[in-house]
């Protein structure tokens, strides 16, 4: 993955210091076909496989898109074949993708410049922070072509802006942009357009030089809360605090704030 400069079925991945950058390139508008989804599994593998080298990911799209979500031309064509065979791309790609973007360990920022759409919003829900361009815009689209959601979408859009806000977008299908989003809680910073990239590169080196030890075990409790009643929550809390009480980056930060010191940290 080190300093890749060509794209490779639709995907590019560079290394900035220590921020893994996974671009979406597939003109116009990055809609995800078979090769392109099997190449962003294959870099998220990378990341994973990066293991402390990756700090942060940043997961952003090219040429003025994010993602308009799945290639129609190819899904119309594998509706020939029938449902099953159309349909056999969810399980077997989209469902390993999302799961794969959410359980990666290091912070992963999303930037969004221009469409975000159908399965495209669902990659980036899968992200922790997104920065989104002021021309972005938002539409979950499935209703339009007669579906439901995939993805993970119905759980991760309600999840960000609320279970009725989130119904009405699936029912009505409408659209929405940046400052929507910002208000509804799905964008974290709205900048102006065509930056998105460059301000979620500054916002995941920001990570990047954080507690990264920290980072992970907040996002695995916030996984394990949404499914599990308060007493586990607390318990998983207090287990992740004792982990993370024997890190050099706690004993650091400890010793450093007592010194009225600015911390260092190194993810272990």
């Amino acid at each position: 993955m080190e300093r890749e400069t060509e794209a490779r079925d639709g995907v590019r991945c560079r290394r900035v210091g220590a921020v893994a950058v996974v671009e979406l390139d597939r003109p116009p508008g990055n809609a995800l076909d078979a090769a392109m989804r099997r190449a962003l599994l294959a870099a998220l593998a990378e990341v994973a496989a990066a293991g402390a080298a990756v700090r942060a990911v940043l997961l952003a799209g090219r040429g003025g898109a994010f993602c308009v979500g799945q290639d129609l031309r190819e899904h119309a064509a594998a509706l020939e074949e029938g449902a099953e065979a159309a349909f056999a791309c969810v399980a077997a790609e989209y469902n390993p993708l999302v799961t794969a973007l959410q359980a990666v360990r290091q912070p992963v920022v999303v930037a969004v410049d221009g469409a975000c759409v159908g399965a495209g919003l669902g990659l980036a829900l899968a992200g922790d922070v997104r920065v989104v361009g002021r021309d972005a815009r938002f539409a979950t689209a499935f209703t339009g072509v007669g579906l439901a959601a995939d993805s993970g979408l119905s759980c991760s859009l309600a999840r960000a802006v609320g279970p009725a806000r989130a119904r009405a977008l699936f029912l009505l299908g409408d659209r929405f942009g940046a400052e929507e989003a910002l208000t509804w809680g799905l964008a974290q910073a709205v900048v102006p357009a065509g930056t998105a990239g460059a301000e979620g590169l500054a916002l995941a080196e920001r990570l990047a030089a954080g507690p990264t030890a920290a980072f992970a075990e907040v996002k695995e409790l916030f996984r394990a809360g949404g499914e599990a009643g308060l007493p586990a929550v607390l318990a998983r809390e207090a287990a992740a605090q004792t982990r993370l009480g024997g890190t050099a980056d706690h004993r650091a930060a400890v010793a450093a704030f007592l010194a009225r010191e600015r911390p260092t940290f190194e993810g272990r």
